[in-house]
């Protein structure tokens, strides 16, 4: 979707306090987007979409703090990445040849 943002202006906002049990999610990422509007969809009672801006493509979230996750994880050593790509490259050839 053209919506004459630029990557900067097109943000993702999240957004809770600690004595409300609801976060608020704002965004313009179009994979989130389809995620949240397909969980809200799935379970209705935790998850809603509270607006949407069709001139601008945001669409905002409510979602309980409990369903909400951040996840972090450490960099991968060159060891990691070095194992990683030589699966990739194993599993593609494999591929190809089926």
């Amino acid at each position: 979707m053209r919506t004459g943002l630029t990557k900067q202006e097109k943000t993702t906002d999240i957004w809770f306090d600690e004595k409300n049990p609801i976060i608020h999610i704002r965004t313009h990422n179009t994979d989130l987007k389809k995620r949240l509007a397909a969980y809200a969809g799935q379970h209705p009672d935790v998850c809603r979409q509270t607006d949407a801006d069709p001139e601008t493509g945001c669409m905002e979230f409510e979602i309980r703090k409990e369903r909400f996750s951040f996840r972090l994880t450490a960099p991968y050593s060159e060891e990691r990445r070095e194992k990683a790509r030589q699966y990739a490259r194993e599993n593609n050839a494999a591929d190809r040849l089926n």
